[in-house]
């Protein structure tokens, strides 16, 4: 008798190939048959007329601290992901020394708007390095497995105090200090080591992250120690996030990079309006280096970075009108009141903002034909005439007024989404070039990251309903394709061969959905965080089952109570009964 047998299912196994009906057995955590199984199960879960998957892997999340907390790490797992990677674009909370806690959350908080208030609450510092932070993670309640990469914003202000987060250049011996750590960090398991380099990237008093200006002697001292790691075979990935103002010069640094360490490096690619042309020309400058032997991948979203902005959000259009500042303090439905109260309108409406060029502030409070109505199911590709904008000039109105309309919906409870990134044709025709690339890998999900501004940890359920599924304003993509994209290659892309297939001798994480009727809501507003911290959550109809080591662990997203997650220490091998060939070996 198997521990669990999947029946009747369609099997999409994450290889790329067309499906197929079959069963799925798993025994002990891993997988032990795809096919026929006679045998009966202990649980048996009939998926007929459903889809089987591979669980997700997402490369690309921020849960460092909510990860001592939340054992469940909502929302992505309100998305079928069963592998969380964190620790991304140089920030995290480990190492830190004892005076530097409140430094390292305000970094956190700027960084990836993750309230300060949750994070000093709910961390609890039982450690310094970066291997006890592992070992804190590894000691707290898990469902999922999480992966750990060492970011160098923490490493660097814990090697140079305050030269670090005043950004100057790194001497010698301070490289020599954190080549160190990073070595330990690796041999300890991390997964990879991270940076950023991105002016966007401040901690909460407007100061830029540490990394941004790291010169090439730190960076190639950092790639010396994964080279060295595991006794001199390498080990970690690299991933980072740049501006490429300077494009040729920059990518040439992170070609250094990769030649020193002969790691495996991945990097933001997103198509901002500000510099349009700069996404295109980073992909072709990642497709010289792999046609030179250099594995470099950019790391690619299903859709815009999306700003969800509304009166339970963190930001609306009106922040900067101190007529809306009168609002603020009162509760909602006072705050809906006064939006539909002509005085108070005519008031807010008179006020004359001035933005500042070249500000994404700029954008997002003024650039109305980039504002659309975001509803349930939302449209996360919404076309020009729906803006606030194309409804105005039709009604021959103020586009603030319209903006002030819809934000009064639901009772308040209306929002408004932003494509900020990616969305400069008006559709996804820029993020489906992203998609198509020879070298791009899905990710950039940061969930657990922008709580109450952001919530594209659905990204897994996009990749799945629109590009495989709902697309009406472009090409859609075989499915086939899109799961293999979110598991086997997701995992490869962080090294780890042993999971993201449906075959014997894999790990046994599986999603069993309705893919037919796969649905998501609306972002919501919850304020479930230590200290009562809100943040935006997204649900999802049609996750059957999402599967664990071989145990339920979520059923339609909500969790069974099963902690079978565990701490992934280092690079995974292909189990060798597995007999599946991965790309990059």
């Amino acid at each position: 008798m198997h521990d669990l047998v999947i029946r009747n299912g369609l099997v999409y196994d994450g290889l790329g190939g067309k499906p197929y009906e079959a069963d799925v057995a798993i025994d002990g955590g891993v997988i032990s048959a795809v096919g026929t199984v006679s045998a009966a199960g202990r649980e048996e879960i009939d998926a007929a007329g459903q889809i089987v998957t591979p669980g997700f892997v997402d490369p690309h999340t921020h849960y460092d601290g909510q990860v001592t907390w939340d054992p469940y790490l909502q929302p992505s797992t309100f998305h079928g992901v069963t592998t969380a990677v964190m620790g991304n674009c140089g920030v995290g909370f480990a190492p830190c020394a004892p005076d530097r806690h409140h430094w390292l959350i305000g970094l956190m908080e700027g960084v990836e708007d993750i309230p300060g208030t949750a994070l000093f609450e709910g961390i609890k510092w039982n450690w310094e390095s970066f291997p006890e932070y592992m070992d804190a993670v590894e000691a707290s309640p898990l469902a999922i497995d999480v992966g750990l990469q060492l970011p160098h914003g923490a490493l660097r202000a814990y090697v140079m105090g305050e030269r670090g987060a005043r950004l100057e250049p790194a001497t010698r011996e301070d490289t020599d200090k954190m080549a160190t750590l990073v070595e330990d960090a690796l041999n300890a398991g991390a997964l990879g080591v991270t940076t950023s380099r991105t002016e966007k990237h401040r901690d909460k008093d407007g100061e830029h992250t540490p990394t941004y200006k790291a010169e090439e002697m730190e960076l190639t001292g950092i790639a010396e120690a994964m080279k060295r790691a595991g006794n001199g075979e390498g080990k970690g990935v690299f991933q980072l996030i740049a501006d490429f103002r300077d494009i040729d010069w920059e990518f040439d640094l992170l070609r250094k990079v990769v030649e020193v360490s002969g790691r495996p490096l991945s990097l933001t690619i997103e198509q901002d309006d500000r510099h349009p042309d700069i996404w295109h020309q980073v992909l072709d400058k990642i497709a010289e280096a792999n046609n030179d032997g250099l594995p470099m991948r950019g790391q690619v979203p299903p859709r815009a970075t999306g700003v969800v902005m509304g009166l339970t959000a963190s930001i609306n259009p009106f922040l900067l009108y101190s007529t809306f500042h009168e609002i603020m303090p009162r509760t909602l439905d006072a705050q809906v009141a006064a939006l539909n109260d002509p005085d108070f309108r005519a008031r807010l409406l008179a006020e004359n903002v001035e933005y500042k060029e070249g500000e994404i502030s700029t954008q997002l409070f003024s650039w109305f034909h980039k504002m659309f109505r975001l509803g349930s199911p939302p449209d996360y590709e919404p076309a020009p005439e729906d803006s606030v904008a194309a409804h105005a000039e039709r009604e021959g109105r103020d586009p603030r007024e319209v903006l002030l309309d819809w934000m009064a919906e639901d009772d308040g409870k209306a929002l408004i989404y932003f494509p900020l990134m990616n969305y400069l044709p008006g559709d996804l025709s820029f993020v489906e070039q992203m998609l198509k690339h020879p070298n791009t890998a899905f990710g950039l999900s940061d969930g657990g990251a922008h709580v109450g501004i952001i919530c594209d940890s659905s990204f897994p359920t996009t990749l799945l309903t629109h590009w495989g599924r709902d697309r009406t304003r472009g090409e859609k993509l075989p499915l086939e394709w899109i799961i293999s994209g979110q598991t086997k290659r997701t995992a490869e892309l962080v090294g780890l061969y042993d999971r993201g297939v449906l075959a014997p001798g894999m790990k046994a994480d599986v999603n069993v959905i309705d893919f037919e009727n796969l649905t998501m809501s609306r972002p919501e507003i919850v304020y479930d965080l230590p200290a009562g911290g809100k943040r935006f959550v997204q649900k999802t109809r049609g996750y059957t089952a999402t599967i664990v080591s071989g145990v339920v662990a979520f059923r339609e997203g909500e969790p069974t109570g099963a902690l079978g997650g565990k701490l992934i220490r280092g690079s995974q091998a292909r189990p060798a009964a597995a007999g599946v060939q991965a790309a990059a070996e």
